[in-house]
């Protein structure tokens, strides 16, 4: 269906160039002279890129709509990582390329949101937090603090971080799979 740039809000989905991308921010600009058009930054859902465009005020774009499911990840086989469905407990095999980075931070078990559009996966959200066990980094040494540096460590995942000095094998941390960053030592 196409809309109207009055209509543009933030978490729209809209295909631009036979692509799907999602409204990040959007600012309506009246000038004094001539029409009003709106200035928007869109992400890509596939590729995570962003672009900033311009719509002029006569101008429809075609809105589309992107169903969200809960998947839990179970395994994967080569490129292939399987996940099932929490609604219908189908099983769906996501292809490492679609998963990108989010890779490095997928748990056994993990609950994801997938985001499809005709039937096809376009993108995967993990949770913002993780909370993780360090599987490998160089020994802490006594009266090392919070502000004395960062060293690297492997998490139980596989991928490597930058954490604090003070933190030690077998320690759970709690990492941002946005960033990829150390947030804090967990109690957990």
């Amino acid at each position: 269906m196409a809309i109207s740039i009055n209509e543009f809000k933030n978490g729209l989905t809209v295909l631009v160039d036979n692509e799907v991308w999602m409204v990040i921010e959007f600012h309506h600009v009246k000038p004094g002279k001539g029409a009003a058009f709106v200035r928007v930054k869109l992400r890509n859902l596939r590729t995570d890129n962003v672009l900033e465009r311009t719509f002029r005020g006569d101008e429809k774009i075609q809105d589309v709509f992107v169903e969200e499911r809960k998947l839990q990840y179970q395994y994967n086989s080569g490129d292939i990582y399987h996940f099932m469905d929490q609604e219908n407990y189908e099983e769906v095999g996501i292809s490492k390329d679609t998963l990108g980075e989010s890779i490095k931070f997928l748990q056994d078990n993990a609950e994801v949101k997938a985001y499809y559009y005709k039937d096809q996966v376009l993108y995967v959200s993990l949770p913002n937090f993780i909370h993780v066990a360090v599987t490998h980094t160089e020994p802490g040494i006594k009266g090392d603090t919070a502000k004395s540096g960062m060293k690297p460590a492997t998490i139980e995942t596989g991928a490597t971080i930058s954490v604090p000095l003070f933190i030690d094998v077998g320690n759970i941390i709690k990492v941002d799979t946005r960033s990829g960053t150390y947030v804090e030592r967990s109690r957990e």
